[in-house]
């Protein structure tokens, strides 16, 4: 029998498949890229156990458990667990601190014939690990942040990097008021979880100085780590430049064809896809309606109706160049000169994107 474990570092380094048999809810609340949630108990389940443990103690609790999770219903969850077992013989389970339920559920494998190994801590521990993979990695490292207007191709440029850290794709978005996906973002301990395997990764590798995307304090709906945030505000910064028409092209691509796949490849081609892709770009619009004042936003918002009235009649995407020029002269780009003004003596180096991969590429390998 292989034996328990609490080797953190190599369970993420090596994408160990989990076995998670907290119950459903905390499962929700977040987890690891490699578990999967085969609960000992469900949630309804889980509260009558603690009610009982809190009113009668932890001997009347685990009797209650060993009630309800009995019969016809423990068959089937021993089913599912043994068959995860066999499917992935290189896999642990845990719970929450590596106690009573994985206990149970290791215990009761074992009396079924099947040995099969437990991380000791449990989700608890490994999240102190990841939690803590983060914070070393911003006292011990070099980081370089990589700003620009809006449209340069700065996620380009992240995607370019062996040594990049992609906060957005991490957050699964875009950063922006558009910059929502089709498909929801993960909770924000999904999102610190993947952050923090991507920094214990590449730091095996040898990585020792990282490059991120000049963002806000928050992604979307994830907050940036706040230690790593307040390094961004001193972080050296490069500059990345492109023509205008290039960014109009770069956007259209991004938030009108590439979004509009999206929602196709979420609800099949046809018009309940161009719906909710309508609405998703209305919507994004709205959100900033305060910052670009009455008149201006009723301006933007009616050129890009009659863009979607188009393109939905001949899926033909010219007439949206003429919002998104007026939202990047009329709005993001006074506002993001006013930044790089505000960040100049943090400016390293400033120039086109293949000019700017060349220079951080010359950075890694000093």
């Amino acid at each position: 029998m292989r034996a328990d474990t609490r080797d953190f570092a190599q369970l993420f380094l090596n994408d160990v498949p989990m076995m998670d048999t907290r119950a459903p809810v905390e499962f929700s609340k977040g987890a690891f890229p490699t578990a999967l949630s085969l609960p000992l108990m469900t949630d309804a389940e889980r509260q009558k156990v603690g009610t009982c443990y809190k009113q009668q103690g932890q001997q009347a609790a685990i009797e209650l458990g060993h009630q309800l999770v009995s019969g016809k219903i423990k068959d089937a969850r021993m089913a599912q667990w043994l068959a995860f077992a066999k499917a992935n013989p290189e896999g642990y389970l845990y719970c929450f601190r590596g106690g009573l339920r994985s206990q149970t559920v290791q215990r009761w494998l074992k009396e079924a014939g099947c040995d099969y190994p437990r991380i000791t801590g449990g989700y608890k521990a490994m999240r102190t690990f990841l939690l803590e993979t983060t914070e070393s990695a911003v006292r011990e490292c070099r980081f370089t942040v990589v700003g620009g207007l809006t449209g340069t191709g700065k996620t380009e440029v992240i995607a370019a990097l062996r040594n990049s850290l992609d906060l957005e794709g991490h957050a699964h978005h875009r950063g922006s008021s558009f910059g929502k996906h089709a498909t929801p973002q993960p909770s924000q301990i999904d999102f610190e979880n993947r952050l923090a395997i991507d920094i214990l990764k590449k730091r095996h590798a040898g990585i020792q100085h990282f490059v991120l995307e000049d963002e806000g304090r928050i992604v979307g709906s994830c907050h940036v780590p706040l230690s790593l945030h307040n390094g961004m505000k001193e972080f050296p910064l490069v500059w990345l430049e492109d023509s205008l028409e290039n960014r109009i092209e770069r956007i259209l691509k991004d938030y009108v064809v590439d979004m509009a796949a999206e929602f196709v490849a979420l609800h099949g081609a046809g018009e309940q896809a161009f719906s909710a892709f309508r609405e998703h770009l209305s919507g994004s619009l709205s959100r900033i309606v305060k910052r670009l004042g009455g008149e201006r936003f009723a301006r933007l918002n009616a050129i890009m109706q009659q863009a979607l009235d188009e393109q939905a009649a001949d899926g033909k995407v010219d007439t949206h160049r003429g919002w998104i020029v007026g939202l990047l002269n009329e709005y993001y780009d006074p506002m993001y000169a006013f930044q790089r003004e505000s960040k100049a003596a943090r400016v390293v180096f400033a120039g086109e994107q293949a000019a700017v991969i060349d220079y951080l590429k010359a950075q890694t390998e000093e």
